[in-house]
């Protein structure tokens, strides 16, 4: 068998292909290329870039060391594509929506695409370091958050339970039945008596078992409400464990639970995030820019010419023609596809047929940040099968006087159906739900901001969504220059999703248009 077999056959993802050392890590650095204008090849040369996302930006930025003429144009009134930070001013208006402009307090945000860095994509904190974004830490998995099954059956139905609880519970029960699975010499032709004493010994400290092998609580739980361990004769009263059974049929076995950060090898701790919101990242490309991009510049028309690549934008409701040597496409598949263009019949294809995830969030602002009051809860993410599916909390701003948490981020259907509610009936949902969760929501709630990524103009979508099929088939002509039109941003690769895509897309595509350039210069 060989690899691409395995892979095919395996459903391997990019995760566990990189950690069998079946493919190359996202690189460890930037192109580290000279200041503008030293080396020769890329002089004058003129390049067109559709997208000021990252993959835009950073494709600009490198080959602008390279010494060539880069025009950035983009439709938006703003860099950073899905990059987006939303904070108080914030203006957006969905397709065939209402207009939104975000009331939050000063110093208030939350990032409404990308928001947060895993710290193995060195690629992207090598930018960090490079621009001077300052990075702080971003708590993705808080076991002190809940779970919330709405529906279930038996006593643990329709009510919030702590993660840890479940999870410390869990991991007592599986232990014991290991335990005694071992005890009863199930294994002895497998294992030796010495091994089966080892792993017995593992399971006893991993479940926290007693003398006889049984779980009986832990007080890796905790403690009951007001029942900590205090001075003097206050040694604190333990939480009691729920029982195996109820556990069992409590539903937090379903897969909307299962996006554990411990287990995600891209969120794994620690994570990371910028200082004052995810949008420094492209403000600092931006920086390094000036005069290099053309705001409220939607692209219609992507034609192939004899000498290069001709595009049409309109600015100020007027068409306009650009040309030049190469483009470099990093709009989303969904954009491109709606393009008047010559492009081949294999990438208009790609575009057709890739699907792209539909997704949305909401930022809720507090009165107060009642769940570090009330809750104990710092950052991490609660989980439920209601339409919000996920809730999470604000890894900055800790003990402040007001907050903004993530009332609802969800994905495929539920993201859908609720990106077509009004703006209103959005937050009403997110209200009605999430105070299930925590009670504190009424007396508490100032303002809320939505989106749906789906419904954002010249997005489409919150990433390219492949599976097995559609990668095989379309992905392919998405690397390769079709012309002189080179195709970069997180779609381009396996690091879908990510920054760290877009990035290493856009190295990618600087370094195949150089070594072009490079053999033109040897002729």
């Amino acid at each position: 068998m060989t690899r691409r077999d395995f892979i095919n056959a395996t459903s391997a993802s990019y995760a566990s292909m990189l950690a069998w050392g079946m493919i190359q890590p996202a690189p460890a650095s930037a192109l580290n290329l000279p200041a503008n204008g030293q080396t020769r090849d890329g002089k004058g040369r003129k390049v067109i870039i559709l997208g000021a996302g990252l993959a835009g930006l950073t494709t600009a930025y490198e080959l602008g060391k390279l010494g060539y003429d880069c025009t950035i144009l983009e439709a938006r009134s703003r860099s950073g594509g899905r990059v987006w930070t939303v904070r108080g001013g914030t203006k957006e208006t969905e397709l065939t929506g209402t207009d939104q402009t975000c009331q939050f307090g000063n110093g208030l945000y939350f990032n409404g695409g990308a928001a947060r860095i895993p710290h193995h994509h060195q690629i992207t904190l090598q930018y960090c370091r490079e621009l001077g974004v300052p990075l702080e830490l971003f708590n993705g998995s808080n076991e002190s958050a809940y779970l919330y099954n709405e529906g279930g059956a038996g006593e643990l139905a329709n009510r919030r339970m702590r993660i840890s609880d479940y999870h410390m519970d869990m991991r007592g029960y599986t232990s014991e039945l290991l335990a005694k699975a071992l005890d009863q010499s199930t294994l002895d032709q497998q294992l030796t008596k010495e091994d089966v004493e080892k792993l017995v010994d593992f399971l006893k400290n991993e479940g926290d078992l007693n003398t006889g092998h049984l779980y009986k609580g832990t007080n890796r739980r905790g403690y009951k409400t007001k029942r900590d361990p205090g001075a003097g004769n206050t040694p604190g009263n333990l939480t009691d464990p729920y029982g195996l059974t109820d556990l069992l049929r409590s539903g937090f076995m379903q897969p909307v639970f299962y996006n554990n950060g411990d287990y995600a090898y891209e969120q794994q701790s620690t994570l990371l995030q910028p200082v004052g919101g995810m949008d420094a990242i492209p403000r600092a490309l931006e920086s390094k820019l000036p005069g290099k991009i053309i705001f409220n510049a939607p692209v219609t028309e992507l034609r192939k010419t004899e000498t290069g690549v001709r595009v049409v934008y309109t600015k100020d409701g007027k068409p306009v023609e650009i040309k030049g040597e190469f483009c470099v496409c990093t709009l989303p598949l969904p954009m491109l596809k709606n393009l008047e263009s010559d492009l081949s019949g294999t990438v208009k294809r790609a575009a057709d047929f890739v699907p792209y995830m539909k997704t949305g969030k909401i930022g809720l602002q507090f009165k107060r940040r009642f769940w570090e009051e009330d809750d104990s809860i710092y950052g991490g993410i609660s989980r439920t099968n209601m339409d919000i599916n996920q809730i999470w909390y604000p890894s900055f701003g800790l003990q402040g006087k007001k907050g903004v948490l993530i009332g609802y981020y969800n994905f495929y259907s539920r993201a859908e159906a609720v990106g077509n509610m009004p703006i209103a009936e959005r937050e009403k949902m997110a209200l009605t739900q999430g105070a299930k969760i925590h009670p504190q929501y009424p007396a508490e709630f100032e303002n809320s901001f939505s989106l749906a990524w789906h419904r954002i103009p010249y997005s489409g979508g919150g990433w390219a969504n492949y599976d097995d099929a559609t990668r095989k088939k379309y992905y392919p002509s998405l690397l390769e220059p079709d012309g002189n039109i080179y195709f970069a941003g997180e779609h381009t690769t396996y690091l879908t999703a990510w920054m760290a895509g877009a990035f290493t897309s856009a190295l990618r595509t600087v370094e195949s248009i150089h070594a072009r350039v490079g053999e033109y210069t040897k002729k």
